[in-house]
């Protein structure tokens, strides 16, 4: 296997687990030009592996279930952390929107011992396990099931959601971006999770630390458009300074308790 090869395969395994890398961070990655970085990019999207963008690129195909399933095990317990936090936030007999994703999953584990919780989620992992509740009461739009992570999708969910209103949002994204834009990979989504934030009285974004500094596909909303926002860690100074001025809680879930900032 020659270096170009090696290297452009190991671009692929950066982009399936973080969904987006700048010309910037190839060149500096694998000591190359960006003249060179950039060739890679052209050549592997002529591969139909991956999509240009503004200087850099992204995925071309969607999320790989074996990607999912890893990133379950890999931050099983930052995740777990950040579910019990989110927990707490929640008073009993709420109604709340859960995202899909496998943070949302661990929230949706520490709402088990809430009461009379009233719930829509377009997620039928969350769906299962909040059925455990005797007294929740869960609705879900009908559509297709995405087979990565039991997505539940049609062309009239943004409007199924739309319909209810909520005490809560909570809701997970593929990366927060140095301008403070969250944002995720499928469009599909996103109008989705818009359409529950209108309706929604308080949003909390439950991220683990990874999705700090990463630029998602298609953007969802601002810093600006979230009341809070619980993670497993501190983010960069710089995303602080930005979660500050727009007035956004933030909420780190150590080992032991919560801590706010």
């Amino acid at each position: 296997m020659d270096k170009k090869t090696r290297r452009q395969r190991s671009l692929m395994q950066h982009l399936e687990q973080y969904n987006y890398i700048s010309l910037e961070e190839i060149a500096t990655r694998f000591s190359v030009t960006t003249q060179t970085a950039r060739r890679d990019i052209l050549e592997l999207e002529m591969a139909g592996k991956v999509r240009r963008l503004h200087g850099g690129a992204t995925v071309a195909h969607p999320i790989d279930p074996g990607v999912l399933r890893a990133r379950r095990v890999q931050n099983a317990d930052a995740k777990e952390r950040i579910g019990a936090a989110v927990a707490a936030r929640i008073r009993n007999g709420s109604a709340i929107f859960i995202d899909t994703g496998t943070t949302c999953e661990a929230v949706a584990q520490a709402l088990l011992g809430h009461k009379e919780l009233r719930v829509v989620t377009y997620s039928l992992r969350v769906a299962t396990t909040l059925s455990e509740g005797t007294d929740f009461t869960v609705a879900v739009p009908g559509g297709f099931v995405r087979r990565v992570d039991s997505g539940v999708f049609r062309q009239d969910t943004p409007e199924f959601i739309s319909r209810f209103k909520f005490d809560t949002a909570i809701i997970s994204v593929s990366g927060v971006d140095s301008a403070g834009d969250i944002g995720d990979d499928d469009h599909a989504e996103v109008a989705a999770v818009q359409a529950a934030m209108k309706q929604a009285e308080t949003i909390i974004l439950a991220v683990d630390s990874s999705k700090f500094g990463r630029r998602a596909l298609v953007k969802l909303a601002g810093l600006q458009d979230v009341h809070e926002l619980v993670s497993d860690a501190l983010p960069t100074a710089d995303l602080v300074r930005k979660l500050t001025e727009a007035d956004v809680r933030l909420f780190i879930a150590e080992r032991q308790d919560e801590s706010v900032v």
